[in-house]
């Protein structure tokens, strides 16, 4: 298993993170890296829901994504599985730091060749993807 890791200090609520994941508008302004948007044609949020979208490129190239929601707990956890290609389970934990929250995002790979390839760009597609749900919330994220 290969797993990238990347944390993020936010000025906000736990409550206010898990929002911008539980709500489908909301995340859909933020989800996926820098010049992506998102189509949702299914946001099932509870576990064992279904998650199935298009991420739209800045090139216009349109990505399927199907996911499956194995965990949540409110206002602590999302876990998620991608169930298409390429595969991997994605987890959000969410830890209260004094006045803010510290956002813990996991993506673990089985497959090592899979995550070899993809390194590339889930690292700063992770970052980026953080990045956007500061701006989204209208917060000034330092790096974790």
């Amino acid at each position: 298993m290969t797993k990238f890791i990347t944390s993020r200090y936010f000025a906000a609520t736990p409550s206010t993170l898990f929002n911008a994941i539980k709500d489908q508008a909301c995340l859909a302004t933020w989800w996926g890296p820098k010049g992506f948007s998102n189509r949702i044609d299914v946001f099932e949020f509870y576990p064992g829901g279904r998650w199935v979208f298009d991420m739209v490129g800045p090139d216009g190239t349109t990505y399927p994504n199907e996911a499956l929601f194995s965990d949540i707990e409110t206002d602590r956890k999302v876990v998620i599985q991608h169930t298409c290609h390429p595969h991997f389970e994605l987890s959000i934990t969410l830890v209260p730091k004094g006045e803010g929250t510290f956002l813990w995002w996991k993506q673990t790979f089985a497959d090592p060749v899979v995550a070899q390839a993809m390194q590339a760009i889930v690292e700063p597609a992770n970052e980026q993807n953080l990045d956007r749900l500061g701006q989204a919330l209208g917060l000034n994220p330092a790096p974790g």
